[in-house]
């Protein structure tokens, strides 16, 4: 299947990009970029050029920062093309909303991706939480900014979702696996004051649920879930690619060698199903937080 790839930028580049070309489903057929190109594929710079010049590329990838991607993505259903968002599926809820209800009526396809969901061992720690009380989970989320987003001050700006742009990662995860919903009972968010989004969260779920977000950790990452049950705990470290259980490891075996390859490769599947994707409950702890948190002003932050 064509597929036309929208924002050539460093997550295009590193994960999407590659994925797409080792993908058996996929024909890169064009890029759109006001600087970006991939060698070999027609580029264009406006979108809807693209849309009346290509009407052969039937799937359309998503890869803009969140605030502008809701008008791309209603053209291009509007224009009767699939879509595939990247993650956060949009600004806000009700636009995202807006465009499940277009597709639907559109009959066409539209996938809200959450990568850390396709880490190797999300699925079989989802298994295991099966059935299963939690007694407490804790998530550590901490990350540099400066590695993963050098200069992008668009994270910083409203919409740009600062330290929940990783940490809606963790929160992917956590609603994926727990085997009961949970809901946030407080928050306090630390933003920088020449900021408008928090560079570090703390949130409080019911259930005994506890995130610690930040985005100022140097050296090491870590992206770390712990989950206590009466049968024992579990540990998701290292973004979801390792499982423990009890202090074992346990072997893990992905479909697919890594998480993008294996987002194209349900997107290949929905589309060929005529069937959507779109949860949006990872987005909506975020939003909570955002509503009910406690702001602290904190040290201006540079990049």
């Amino acid at each position: 299947m064509k597929l036309a790839l929208v924002g050539i930028g460093k997550i295009a580049r590193d994960q999407h990009v590659p994925s797409i070309a080792a993908s058996p489903d996929w024909d890169l057929a064009a890029t759109v970029s006001r600087q970006g190109t991939v060698d070999g594929v027609e580029a264009f710079s406006d979108f809807k050029t693209m849309l009346a010049a290509r009407p052969d590329i039937g799937v359309i990838s998503l890869c803009l920062p969140p605030v502008p991607r809701f008008d791309y993505a209603q053209a291009a259903l509007l224009a009767g093309r699939h879509v595939m968002l990247e993650k956060p599926p949009g600004a806000t809820l009700a636009e995202v909303h807006a465009l499940r209800d277009l597709a639907e009526a559109q009959g066409l396809t539209l996938y809200a991706t959450w990568h850390s969901r396709m880490a190797a061992g999300v699925a079989p720690a989802r298994d295991w939480l099966a059935g299963k009380t939690v007694t407490e989970a804790r998530i550590t989320w901490r990350e540099d900014v400066r590695k993963w987003h050098p200069g992008q001050d668009w994270v910083f700006e409203p919409g740009g979702m600062g330290v929940f742009d990783p940490g809606i990662n963790a929160l992917s995860i956590l609603t994926e696996i727990l085997p009961a919903p949970v809901h946030l009972l407080h928050a306090r968010l630390e933003t920088p004051e020449n900021r408008a989004t928090p560079i570090a969260a703390k949130l409080q779920f019911s259930g005994n649920v506890s995130a610690d977000f930040d985005w100022r950790q140097e050296g090491p990452q870590t992206w770390d879930i712990t989950i206590d049950t009466p049968e024992g705990r579990l540990d998701l470290t290292e973004g979801g690619s390792r499982l423990a259980i009890n202090g074992q490891t346990v072997e893990t075996r992905p479909a697919l060698s890594g998480e993008y390859p294996a987002l194209y490769a349900r997107m290949a599947d929905l589309v060929r199903t005529g069937t959507s994707d779109v949860d949006l409950a990872p987005m909506v702890h975020v939003a909570d937080a955002l509503t009910l948190g406690r702001h602290i002003s904190v040290a201006p932050f540079h990049f």
